[in-house]
């Protein structure tokens, strides 16, 4: 089924912030997907990221509807977003959730503000107007000291939502010659980097086949530090063996004669690489596996993927953990924060019951960090910290 956005976005119009876009009306055509197709169609884009694939969000989210949008302009495919529709408790309405979305496939064309200006206006158009519903969209952290897409938001009517609790994500440049990156690289962590090159350690791009021994390392890994995994590392199976090889996580191992030390899954499509999950033994942390892991997918990515950047994710609060990416991130590199949650809503009923159910949630998870803390306090304060190294 298609359907022309209603709305037209005019470049220089000062409540879409679109000056400079370069284009006078951006006119987009909508499409909805399914989710095979839609995991297909976005394996290209410049901003494409695990949370929005159908295969993750099916395995993440399996109770909610999931709704992948497709835009084009002028018959060219230019952006896209998967919307999670939600249903609120008792019945009383939807929410529609897009998480770093609306995507660009193009991220440097002349019109990509128009472009993504107008996947709003269509988000708007569907969610907001027609069904009613509460639209709330997150932003993914910017590069840039501002955040462009959330300040467009703000500008569009949406308002101030939930904020993560610890926003900062650690960005490497990618762009990099070996010799650069290592100077970039705090001191401390140069250090440790190279007494890990020193400790007899070797690295392998492993193939998806392996990743049988990567469970196998993650779950004694979990037993040993006795804590509760929350994330979502139940659709790390269904990404492996996803049938879109751009999509699919490159598995990577370090090795100390010839023992299994530590892994790490890393998203690589896309203009951005993401570290997914690590996992190490007992013996990685006096070898200083992480560092060694670390500086050659840097060095991988580099040289086998069009990504300029590696996102390294937070830190939850846990300071050896911020010590640890700050220093990767080193000179070249950036921190930025993840913006909040841009909430909008044509009906005063809808963000009512929106900003209620998501106040709930946040109140949900706060419990549920704090009985976490109760229950395994020590535990809690050293594990980041051994993922990490």
């Amino acid at each position: 089924m298609s359907v022309i956005a209603d709305r037209l976005v005019h470049a220089g119009d000062a409540s879409h912030k679109l000056s400079g876009a370069g284009v006078s009306i951006a006119r987009l055509e909508t499409r909805f997907l399914s989710g095979a197709e839609w995991d297909a169609a976005i394996a290209d884009f410049d901003e494409v990221c695990q949370e929005q694939l159908h295969v993750f969000a099916a395995t993440r989210w399996p109770s909610v509807q999931k709704e992948p949008m497709l835009f084009s302009l002028d018959g060219e495919v230019v952006g896209g977003a998967l919307i999670m529709v939600q249903p609120l408790p008792l019945r009383v309405g939807h929410l529609a959730v897009a998480k770093w979305a609306p995507m660009l496939k193009d991220a440097s064309r002349a019109d990509a503000e128009a472009i993504r200006a107008g996947m709003i206006e269509a988000m708007i158009a569907e969610y907001a107007d027609k069904r009613g519903q509460m639209l709330s969209v997150l932003p993914r952290a910017s590069m840039d000291t501002h955040n462009r897409d959330y300040e467009h938001l703000e500008a569009r009517g949406f308002k101030r939502g939930s904020e993560l609790g610890f926003p900062n994500r650690y960005m490497v440049n990618l762009r990099l010659t070996d010799e650069n990156q290592r100077k970039s690289l705090a001191q401390k962590w140069r250090y440790h980097l190279n007494k890990s090159e020193k400790a007899g350690l070797s690295f392998e791009h492993a193939d998806p086949k392996s990743f049988p021994d990567f469970e196998r390392l993650y779950e004694a890994m979990t037993d040993r530090k006795q804590f509760t995994d929350h994330s979502a590392y139940d659709t790390v199976s269904e990404l492996v063996a996803i049938g879109v090889p751009e999509l699919r996580p490159e598995l990577f191992f370090v090795r100390h004669e010839g023992e299994l030390v530590a892994g790490a899954l890393i998203f690589k499509a896309g203009e951005r690489a993401v570290y997914l999950y690590g996992a190490t033994n007992d013996k990685a942390l006096p070898l200083r596996a992480g560092y060694f892991l670390h500086w050659n997918v840097i060095r991988w990515l580099r040289d086998n993927t069009r990504a300029n950047w590696y996102d390294l994710g937070g830190t939850d609060g846990f300071q050896g953990l911020h010590q640890f990416k700050k220093g990767m991130v080193g000179d070249a590199g950036v921190i930025r924060p993840v913006p909040p949650v841009a909430n909008y809503a044509s009906r005063p009923i809808a963000y009512l019951l929106g900003t209620a159910a998501f106040a709930a949630r946040d109140a949900l998870y706060q419990v549920r960090r704090v009985v976490d803390g109760l229950r395994n306090p020590k535990t809690r304060s050293t594990q980041t910290r051994e993922d990490a190294e």
